[in-house]
């Protein structure tokens, strides 16, 4: 059986935890990047998709500012020497919030992209587009279509700059659509195309996002505990301690007042007085115990 192998000495232990503190260092500053990269992704094609249509509203950009803020102080956080760990606390809580954000944004975007578009109708090009041609004054300019069901026709009334699918709208009961049948605000039928992969991929980003802020949370949440070499070589004295002898009823400070102080002299303190019975007249004498030696 081979022998422990010998302790490393404090010179080589203390360049062993500088370069664990780098590396730690290191990939803090990496997942921190990381994130704030994927927000900018995530709040871009967040505030793409919420400008396309006028009547769809997405949610998606939320998370990518909460994230974004949270891995900015994240990396301040990290390059910084005082207050390091109450900044990266600041970076903890916000990514938290993006976290959940990022959560709701991608069950919300998700479930909207696949119950209330229906792509099929747009890319086989059934879908019509309506522009009055006066800019995109379309709470003014109407104008009413006819579409065509399987046994009836019925009159849709559109605005300006709108697209709409005949196919997706129900003449008998319109209020039980489940499909969004016209897209308010556009150039074209083909910026809702747009609209449905724009959906899509900020769902992604937003799942993508959900992943990197749990694993950038756990990584600064263990290097902010942690000490640079500077602190841990270099670092203040503690205090001197303060002791108290009883024997010799003084104060001593470790390593500035020698520990041996003469005692003090109990000769010259008066011993308490003696009470002695005198044998003839049977009264009490007192005399000092000193004087007996």
């Amino acid at each position: 059986m081979q022998p422990p192998p010998p302790p490393v000495p404090g010179p080589l232990a203390l360049l062993d935890a500088a370069g664990q503190f780098a590396k730690r260092k290191q990939i803090s500053l990496w997942f921190a990047v990381s994130l704030l990269v994927a927000s900018i992704f995530i709040l871009t094609i967040g505030l793409a998709a919420t400008t396309r249509t006028e009547n769809v509203t997405v949610g998606g950009y939320y998370p990518g500012i909460i994230l974004g803020f949270g891995s900015f102080l994240g990396i301040i956080g990290i390059n910084l020497v005082e207050n390091r760990r109450q900044m990266l606390v600041a970076a903890i809580v916000f990514i938290s919030f993006g976290v959940v954000a990022a959560f709701c944004c991608a069950i919300v975007d998700g479930v909207f992209a696949a119950r209330h578009i229906e792509p099929r109708p747009l890319n086989t090009g059934r879908c019509q587009f309506y522009s009055s041609g006066v800019g995109f004054l379309y709470d003014v300019y109407q104008t009413e279509v006819t579409c065509h069901s399987l046994t009836s026709k019925c009159q849709l009334k559109v605005k300006s700059n709108t697209c709409y699918c005949c196919d997706l709208y129900n003449c008998e009961n319109t209020e039980h659509s489940t499909s969004y049948y016209e897209f308010v605000g556009v150039s074209g039928c083909q910026d809702v195309v747009h609209l449905y992969r724009l959906l899509w991929t900020s769902t992604v980003l937003n799942i993508i996002g959900l992943f990197l802020g749990i694993i950038t949370a756990a990584v600064l949440g263990a290097f902010k505990d942690m000490v640079p070499l500077s602190q841990m070589a270099y670092g203040s004295a503690p205090p001197p301690q303060i002791l108290y002898n009883p024997a010799q009823q003084i104060l001593t400070y470790a390593g500035f007042c020698p520990s041996t102080a003469p005692l003090p002299a109990y000769s010259s303190y008066p011993l308490p007085l003696q009470e002695k019975r005198d044998e003839n007249t049977g009264s009490l004498s007192s005399r000092n115990k000193s004087s007996e030696f």
